[in-house]
């Protein structure tokens, strides 16, 4: 009796042990398997802007590489002396070869086209037979002038150059007699016309006819010649026609002139 029931014990306690054996390698499959903390994602570089701060100065200096240098001057100066040849009625009563100064400025558009001012003085000596029609024994007569021309440059080298002008003029002749014997009254000859003291068919009874001071509108024309030097500065020779009248009376001188411009 006892003897089965240490049998029994025995089977028993085999059997609990077996079971436990089952459920021990059992168990751990049945539980979820643990999960490690999850790894933060990896951080992918945010993308940046593209920078533009060097742009503006590139773009600078683009468009200053881009911009082409002046080829011209914006204004240009200058003076000249000379004398002048007379034609038309004035060569009847003026010899040639009176002096003449003059100075004038020009605004350029750009190096072919531009506007030009210039006043000039012109020395306007009279002839002999001149000063024997007006009974006098010397004179002082001179003509100023100013004009106002388009003008238009020519370039032909980098040396040499060449331009022409045409456009209005205001003229202002005056002039005086000494030792003039003629009398008030008296019929007036083409001197006196010309001279402008006759506004009738006889000399003023004043006396005044020895001295002339009379305005005249007219136009002008020329050009010349331009020779730049290692200074930058210009030297020309310009010949110009210039031409003014009122109430019939003309004068008309061409002054040629050697000068510099800069």
């Amino acid at each position: 009796m006892m003897g089965k029931f240490a049998t029994a014990s025995a089977l028993t306690l085999v059997t609990i042990l077996l079971g436990a054996q089952a459920f021990a390698q059992t168990s751990p499959a049945e539980q979820p398997p643990a999960t490690s903390p999850a790894a933060p994602a990896a951080q992918q570089p945010t993308a940046q802007p593209p920078d533009k701060s060097q742009e503006p100065a590139d773009e600078e200096s683009t468009s200053r590489r881009k911009a082409k240098p002046r080829d011209f001057k914006s204004w240009n100066y200058n003076v000249g002396f000379g004398a002048n040849v007379d034609s038309g009625t004035t060569r009847t009563f003026v010899r040639g070869g009176g002096y003449v100064a003059t100075a004038g400025v020009a605004r350029n558009g750009n190096k072919y086209l531009g506007l030009r001012g210039d006043f000039f003085f012109a020395n306007l000596p009279l002839r002999d037979s001149a000063l024997r029609l007006a009974q006098a024994t010397g004179d002082s007569s001179y003509l100023f002038a100013f004009t106002v021309d388009p003008i238009v440059n020519v370039p032909v080298t980098k040396q040499w150059g060449g331009y022409v002008l045409i456009g209005p003029g205001f003229y202002h002749r005056s002039g005086s007699l000494n030792g003039d014997t003629a009398v008030p009254g008296s019929p007036c000859n083409a001197f006196w016309t010309w001279w402008g003291a006759c506004p009738n068919v006889s000399l003023p009874l004043s006396g005044r006819f020895v001295n002339s001071s009379q305005n005249q509108f007219g136009y002008n024309f020329g050009g010349g010649i331009t020779r730049k030097m290692p200074s930058g500065v210009e030297i020309y020779a310009e010949y110009r026609f210039t031409h003014g009248t009122h109430n019939g009376i003309t004068t008309d001188v061409r002054p040629i002139t050697i000068g510099v411009r800069w």
